[in-house]
């Protein structure tokens, strides 16, 4: 069972609304626990498991449920489960109001850390007071194809006590959505665990082999072109890749692992410490969708050590210059760009990853939150 402290709460109450099987958002809310031991910090979900997701929570966590969407969904990822998931949110959308409202007496001078845009909805329609937290295709992608959800995004985000955002373009699709001057904080990455993970593999620059790609399975990251240009390279065309990646639409997983070679290791989605011991040996690592905000995936292969090859975008000018130098940009138009990629990295990784300052203050996770936690102070307690 999950703990759900319904009693009334003598120290300030912040509350993650998020979905409980969001990578970003557990992060966040880790991070939270180690920072803000004054703080009751609880989550408010809908989410927890359900369509193949790993679940993130455990009996320690102060989770208050609303209507667990689980058992309505598919039990694997698709395109039709995400358009299924989509109906199912906005026919229960009322319910979860009410049971957000509830929720709000009984914990009264609350704040929430709403993530992503469908919890700043319904934190705008509880009537809380929040700190909105989208992710990049909230802001980027979504407004532009649905009058209606840019409508709604715009009602959120100007609801908001103040938002959140990690790249300088998300912010500026903010401002022309909302009008809300948006606060650029990173998401960080857990830095003190990848050290560990590289103090314990004091020999790793001399081991690595792998190139690995790290994206979501789904046309917006470009999977199938990555495979498509390592099969037709002309030097590195039998070089095996690792696939590791945290969700999938099942159609285009299928055309994937057709192209794969039998020396390909298709992983699938890995827990942290995971994630980090194949960076740990990987060369290249490969990230290249057609939009992109600030990927914090893409920092922790950095800080691993490894090299990157992104496809440009503007959250690249932003990095401090010692994690520019483990960037490679390609040009998905000229058709070499695999091995000029492969040829970088094999020279970037001589030299191991030593972060800036600079790196270490935008990037740290612990660090970053305490940066949101200031955005909005608590009120003092018994105030209205």
């Amino acid at each position: 069972m999950l703990r759900n402290n319904q009693s009334g709460i003598s120290k300030n109450t912040l509350v993650f609304l998020c979905g409980a099987r969001d990578f970003h958002a557990m992060d966040w809310y880790r991070s939270a626990l180690k920072c803000s031991r004054d703080i009751n910090i609880v989550i408010v979900t809908d989410l927890i498991e359900g369509e193949g997701y790993k679940r993130l929570i455990d009996n320690n966590d102060v989770v208050h449920r609303l209507l667990v969407l689980d058992r309505f969904l598919f039990t694997g990822q698709s395109r039709a489960g995400d358009i299924w998931r989509n109906i199912v949110k906005a026919i229960l959308f009322p319910f979860q109001v009410i049971l957000l409202r509830r929720f709000a007496i009984r914990h009264k001078g609350a704040l929430y850390h709403a993530h992503t845009m469908y919890y700043l909805w319904l934190a705008w329609a509880a009537g809380v007071d929040y700190v909105g937290i989208p992710q990049g295709g909230d802001i980027l992608l979504k407004p532009w194809k649905s009058s209606i959800y840019r409508f709604l995004s715009s009602a959120a985000l100007k609801a908001a006590k103040a938002i959140s955002v990690d790249s300088t373009i998300m912010a500026e699709n903010v401002y022309k959505i909302s009008g809300v001057k948006a606060i650029i904080i990173q998401n960080g990455i857990d830095i003190n665990t990848i050290t560990n993970s590289i103090n314990t593999n004091n020999n790793i620059d001399c081991q690595r082999s792998n190139i690995t790609s790290f994206r979501g399975l789904t046309p917006l990251y470009n999977i199938l072109n990555i495979i498509d240009a390592r099969n037709a390279s002309s030097k590195y065309a039998a070089h095996p890749l690792t696939l590791i990646y945290p969700f999938y639409e099942l159609n285009y997983a299928i055309n994937v692992r057709s192209s794969l070679l039998h020396s390909d290791r298709d992983i699938g989605r890995v827990d942290r410490s995971e994630i980090y011991s194949i960076f740990l040996s990987t060369f290249l690592a490969i990230s290249i969708p057609y939009s992109d905000s600030s990927p914090r995936s893409v920092y922790e292969a950095i800080f691993c050590g490894t090299a990157v090859a992104l496809a440009y975008h503007p959250f690249i000018d932003a990095l401090p210059e010692c994690m520019k130098s483990r960037v490679i940009i390609v040009n998905l138009h000229d058709l070499s760009w695999f091995d000029d990629a492969v040829d970088a990295a094999l020279r970037i990784t001589k030299k191991p990853f030593s972060p800036s300052e600079e790196a270490l203050d935008l990037f740290d996770q612990e660090r970053s939150f305490l940066k949101l936690l200031k955005l909005v102070p608590f009120k003092p307690i018994g105030t209205k």
